[in-house]
C-alpha cells in the first residue's frame, strides 16, 4: 500500500502517520500537508527520515499538487484529515473552511477517481467530527444516524464534506468509508485547543478564559486511541460505513479546566487551588453547543475498538508532555498566532 495522509503534520495526523510508519513497515506513507500554523514537521521529527515515510508539502485544494503526489508516490489509498478546524476561526473567516474542508475534499476524490480509475482495492477515509450533529441536550448520543445539524461555520464545512464523500460512494460507487470522532486531547495539540491553551496559561499564570459559565459538555477521546480507530476502520472496516469515535468521556468544560488547574499545581508545585484563581468567564461563543456525546457501540461490536486509557491517566500524561516540551510550544505561539490569540481574547 501506498498511502497518502493528508494533514499528517497536524495534531491527530501526526500521531496516525507515526503508528502507521512504524506499524506498517511494508507499506509507503506519504505526509501530505500545507504546513499552515497547525501543522509542523516537529510534530513528525521521529519518523521522517524513515525508509517508508515521504513527506509532500502541498495543499489539498490545488488539482495540480494533488495530481503530482498521486503519480510520483503511486498513490493506493487515502486517509484524509487535512482541515481548518477552529470553530472561532470560522466564525471570524467562514470562506476559508469552505474552501479548504468542502473544495478540497472533492478536489482530493476527483483526484483519486482519475488515477484509480476504478474503485477496486483502493480506500478514501474520510475523517470528521461529531460536531455535525449539532447540540445534544441533557441526555442522549449521537449514533451514526443522527440527523446532520450543524450549528457553525466549522461544522457546516465539515457536514459539507461528508455528504459529498457519501454522495461519491452511492454516485460512482467510489470506495470511500467515513469516521465522525469526538474531542481529541494528547500531545502535539496546538495551542489554540481548550486543553493545551490552558496548560500554557497556567504554567505561565495568564487568565484561563472559560466560554459563559463553563457548563457546555464534551467527549474527550485520547489522540493515540483514536489513532488505532482509524487504523483498524482502514483495514477492517466496511466500504460505504460510517463508525463514530468516541472516549465515553463527558466533562463540563469547567470541571475539565478545575482538573487540569489541580494536575497543573500538583506538577508545579504550587499550593493547591492557587491555578483555579486564574479561571476567567468571557463572552460565550456564538452558537456554542451544548453538548457533544458519542455513542461507539457500532464500532466496538463489529471491529472490537475500545478506549486504551482512562482520561485520568490520559490528561496527567498530556500535562507532563507540554511541560516538557515548551521549546514546541514557543515554536507553535509565536508570531501570527500569538497575535490572533492576543487580538481574540483582548476583545471579549
Amino acid at each position: 500500500m501506498n498511502i497518502l495522509v493528508t494533514g499528517g503534520a497536524g495534531f491527530i495526523g501526526s500521531h496516525l502517520v507515526r503508528l502507521l510508519v512504524n506499524k506498517y513497515p511494508a507499506y509507503q506513507i506519504v505526509t501530505f500537508d500545507a504546513l499552515t500554523y497547525a501543522g509542523n514537521l516537529a510534530n513528525l521529527k521521529d519518523v521522517m527520515a524513515a525508509e517508508n515515510h515521504h513527506f509532500v508539502k502541498g495543499d489539498i485544494t490545488s488539482e495540480q499538487e494533488v495530481k503530482a503526489a498521486f503519480e510520483n508516490y503511486q498513490i493506493t489509498d487515502v486517509i484524509h484529515l487535512a482541515a481548518e478546524s477552529h470553530v472561532d476561526r470560522s466564525i471570524e473567516g467562514p470562506m476559508e473552511f469552505v474552501h479548504t474542508n468542502v473544495v478540497g475534499t472533492v478536489n482530493l476524490m476527483n483526484q483519486a477517481r482519475a488515477y484509480w480509475k476504478s474503485g477496486e482495492g483502493h480506500v478514501f477515509y474520510h475523517v470528521s467530527t461529531d460536531e455535525v450533529f449539532g447540540s445534544l441536550g441533557s441526555e442522549g448520543f449521537f449514533t451514526e444516524v443522527t440527523p446532520y445539524d450543524p450549528r457553525s461555520p466549522y461544522s457546516a464545512s465539515k457536514a459539507a464534506s461528508d455528504h459529498f464523500v457519501s454522495a461519491y460512494y452511492h454516485t460512482y460507487g467510489f470506495p470511500v468509508k467515513r469516521s465522525n470522532c469526538s474531542n481529541n486531547y494528547g500531545s502535539n495539540h496546538h495551542p489554540e485547543k481548550l486543553i493545551p491553551l490552558m496548560i500554557n496559561n497556567i504554567l505561565n499564570k495568564k487568565p484561563l478564559p472559560v466560554y459563559g459559565e463553563g457548563i457546555n459538555v464534551r467527549d474527550w477521546l485520547w489522540v493515540e486511541d483514536h489513532a488505532r480507530a482509524i487504523d483498524l476502520i482502514f483495514h477492517k472496516g466496511a466500504i460505504g460505513c460510517n463508525y463514530n469515535i468516541g472516549g465515553w468521556n463527558e466533562w463540563r468544560n469547567i470541571d475539565l479546566v478545575h482538573e487540569l488547574c489541580k494536575i497543573m499545581d500538583e506538577e508545579l508545585g504550587r499550593k493547591e487551588g492557587e491555578s483555579a484563581k486564574l479561571i476567567t468567564c468571557v463572552k460565550d461563543r456564538a452558537g456554542h453547543d451544548l453538548r457533544y456525546a458519542i455513542d461507539a457501540t457500532k464500532l466496538f461490536d463489529e471491529l472490537g475498538w475500545k478506549p486504551d486509557i482512562t482520561f485520568e491517566e490520559g490528561l496527567r500524561s498530556t500535562v507532563k508532555w507540554y511541560l516538557e516540551n515548551q521549546d514546541w510550544v514557543k515554536e507553535v505561539t509565536s508570531g501570527a498566532y500569538q497575535e490572533y490569540y492576543n487580538n481574540m481574547y483582548n476583545q471579549r
